[in-house]
């Protein structure tokens, strides 16, 4: 059809784990004619090929998908599920296994900080660099050269080398860059993570207004608020696969109710990913909720973290919030709030908060946990669990399945005035 800007048809993309190449010609043959005696890799080095050779991983698995010119749509997943892959496949960052992508229109892709950036260039001589690789000449650069510029707020530095950027700075120009030089289909991975939360509002304002132009979107997220807010339609895949498609709502609630079965009440998070910049002298080891059972609404809330120090610290201030779904905060506890901070010794401690009743409504949230000394972060994990929170004793079936998250008590009367 002369409408669809993206036609994904059976692609399939497999990657062999262990295999990597040696740099040159004639490592690889080397390599080759050994594993075909079945003798050791003369070129192998210790740790190099850890991994199974000869296991495939497939990323994707026959995967069909059609997209119309200025159509917006959300790609959800859990990590690992072949969002970011399906991405590079159709930036041609890599070629698909099998199945093929048509594409009718110029693609701008921000799918890693930096990409497509040569650290020894300068912003400005980056932005004459992504505007010649989407096919565009000086002069059409040259128009937008101002505005990019300004919406990336880095004015001071655009003639410095880009290798002397920090992350935030990268993201900030290259969004600048694939924004606003007028892609017909703009493909966005998570990258907006790692700038402030100003910028991130700016950001999803502009494919807002990049939407609604007529253009076509690609958003890849892991928060369902902004999927939700800017998408019209939405994939959900997992293990490569597509679990549901269509329109947002159905995709996300779906998506939502799968995430709700898998929560837990206590988690190890030695693997969890940190706020960048965190150490590991003084550090959040375990999470705990009501001893390992379940949450009910109206009930007591413990939440137990199990906390390990190299160090001795001084007046550490321990905080917890709980986000729904959507990456919104509702709910929040600061220890220093209520006047308490925490001398940590060398070794484990436990630090406990008790809510004596949760009023969040039945539904499936999301535990942030933070260790801080004023302004300064020992330890931040967002999202380091999923809690399931269900209905009590005393619920109301009213509030089961109403609006709002929060449900507060407060004194009600009611006072009988008659005039006259």
């Amino acid at each position: 059809m002369s409408d669809i800007a993206v036609s994904i048809e059976h692609v399939s993309k497999s990657y062999r784990l262990g295999v990597i190449g040696n740099g040159t010609l004639r490592e690889d043959v080397q390599s080759w004619w050994a594993r075909m005696r079945g003798k050791t890799d003369p070129n192998s080095t210790l740790g190099r090929h850890e991994a199974i050779e000869g296991q495939t991983l497939w990323a994707l698995r026959d995967v069909s998908l059609d997209i119309r010119q200025g159509e917006v749509w959300g790609i959800i997943g859990r990590n690992g599920a072949g969002k970011s892959t399906l991405l590079k496949i159709l930036s041609r960052v890599t070629a698909p296994t099998s199945g093929q992508i048509k594409v009718r229109g110029r693609v701008a892709s921000l799918l890693e900080v930096g990409t497509g950036f040569h650290p020894e260039l300068t912003g400005r001589e980056n932005i004459f660099l992504n505007g010649a690789i989407l096919g565009m000449t000086k002069v059409e650069v040259r128009r937008k050269l101002d505005e990019i510029i300004a919406f990336s707020e880095i004015e001071k530095f655009i003639d410095t080398p880009v290798k002397r950027y920090s992350s935030g700075m990268y993201v900030r120009l290259a969004f600048a860059v694939a924004a606003h030089l007028d892609p017909e289909i703009l493909v966005v991975d998570e990258v907006l993570a790692v700038g402030d939360a100003a910028f991130q509002k700016k950001c999803l304002g502009k494919m807002s207004a990049v939407a609604h132009e007529g253009r076509t979107v690609l958003f890849v997220s892991h928060n369902m608020g902004a999927v939700k807010g800017l998408t019209q339609k939405a994939v959900w895949l997992d293990h490569g696969e597509i679990c549901r498609i269509g329109e947002k709502n159905e995709v996300l609630q779906a998506y939502l109710e799968s995430a709700a079965a898998d929560s837990s009440h206590e988690v190890q998070t030695t693997n969890l990913p940190r706020k960048p910049g965190m150490g590991s002298a003084t550090r959040v080891q375990r999470i705990q909720c009501n001893a390992g059972r379940e949450v009910s609404h109206g009930e007591p809330l413990v939440i137990r973290l199990d906390v390990e120090s190299d160090l001795p610290v001084h007046e550490i201030t321990c905080g917890i919030g709980i986000c729904n779904m959507d990456g919104s905060r509702l709910l929040s506890w600061d220890s220093d709030v209520s006047g308490i901070v925490f001398d940590v010794r060398p070794g484990r401690c436990v630090i406990e908060l008790r809510v004596p009743t949760l009023n969040l409504q039945p539904s499936s949230y999301m535990l942030d946990v933070a260790l801080r000394s004023g302004e300064h972060y020992f330890d931040y994990i967002a999202g380091a669990m999923r809690m399931l929170v269900l209905p009590g004793p005393q619920t109301p079936p009213s509030i089961v399945r109403g609006d709002g998250q929060v449900r507060s008590r407060g004194e009600w009367k009611m006072t009988d005035e008659r005039i006259g």
